[in-house]
């Protein structure tokens, strides 16, 4: 009995001298070259930000309580992305300088984040050769798979929060998912949509003026098309300087073509805008018709287009009205 009791206390002694996890997180560190004197720790879904002074020296430190999760972190100048759990204690160090470079973080709970800003710098590195979406699908498809290989490996040689690791796979799986359609569709440009080829055709769309209007239509000048819809606010920053270059080559060899690509629930509001700004050009809706911008890869709007007068391609990713590279292309025409 006596010897049981005693198994007791030790088990009780034990557990009493567990240190119990804090409930709140340690942040400091060191910055060489500082661009403020704070950083400022933040996570806008969690209502959540911290801005921790910076000592003359570059030193900081603080404590938090906090959510786990992502945060991001400002120091004045970049940001990075941070990994933060209760009862971490973590160490920072950097030189602006070489911001990516030199991100580290040491102690309990920083592995999660050297792990993000390792990859931060490896994205980065991979995002710099300019011809990545260009390369041959087989050259393509090797770099990719070893930059995601890479990004698996690290994650099994590391001991990480479960919850990060679940995150880290999806976000590794929407990016791969991401650079495959990129290349997948700048291929497409480059072969199917060509300088010289013939145009896909939209086919009796709503003209504002009254009737519909075909791409045939058009043949005989040349037609600069611009994919756009009334909710999109870069769109709607073009029409200034559309406006303006309309203006330039009016009575001149080219049509200048807007198609909304507005849902029919903003049919109305079409409507009234091209009234409100005074739209100029030929206004078309597309309604629920996908061929043409199906065609040409429209993923995203603003998107503009340029035709020559038999219908084949110019450039099937135009340069913007804003854009001074659009009056070259013009002159080089000699519209």
């Amino acid at each position: 009995m006596k010897k049981i009791v005693c198994l007791m206390a030790v088990a009780i002694a034990m557990v009493s001298c567990k240190k119990e996890q804090n409930d709140f997180v340690t942040f400091s560190g060191k910055i060489t070259n500082k661009n403020s004197d704070s950083v400022v720790i933040s996570n806008p879904q969690f209502k959540f930000k911290r801005v921790i002074k910076i000592d003359e020296n570059g030193m900081f430190k603080d404590t938090m309580n906090v959510k786990d999760g992502f945060y991001r972190l400002f120091d004045g100048g970049e940001y990075a992305t941070l990994y933060l759990k209760n009862g971490a204690d973590i160490n920072m160090t950097l030189d602006t300088k070489e911001f990516s470079k030199t991100l580290t973080y040491n102690g309990v709970g920083a592995d999660e984040s050297n792990f993000i800003a390792k990859s931060s710098l490896l994205q980065k590195e991979l995002f710099k050769d300019k011809n990545l979406f260009t390369l041959p699908k087989e050259e393509f498809d090797t770099k990719i798979n070893a930059f995601v290989d890479g990004f698996n490996k690290r994650i099994e040689e590391t001991k990480l929060d479960s919850a990060f690791v679940a995150f880290q796979k999806k976000n590794i799986t929407g990016l791969k998912k991401y650079l495959d359609k990129t290349h997948a569709d700048k291929l497409y440009l480059a072969t199917k949509l060509a300088k010289g080829s013939e145009s896909p055709k939209f086919v009796d769309y709503e003209n504002y003026k009254g009737g519909t209007t075909s791409l045939d239509d058009l043949k005989g000048k040349y037609v600069y098309i611009d994919m756009w819809a009334t909710w999109c606010n870069p769109c709607k920053k073009e029409i200034p300087f559309l406006q303006k270059v309309e203006k330039q080559y009016h009575g001149k060899n080219i049509e200048f073509v807007s198609i909304s690509v507005d849902q029919e629930r903003d049919y109305e509001t079409w409507k009234k805008m091209v009234a409100d700004k005074n739209l100029s050009g030929v206004q078309l809706y597309s309604k629920r018709d996908k061929n043409f911008s199906g065609a040409y890869r429209v993923n995203s709007i603003p998107r503009f287009i340029l035709i020559d007068p038999q219908g084949n391609i110019v450039d099937a990713n135009a340069p913007r009205p804003s854009s001074p590279k659009l009056i070259e292309l013009f002159d080089s025409l000699k519209i």
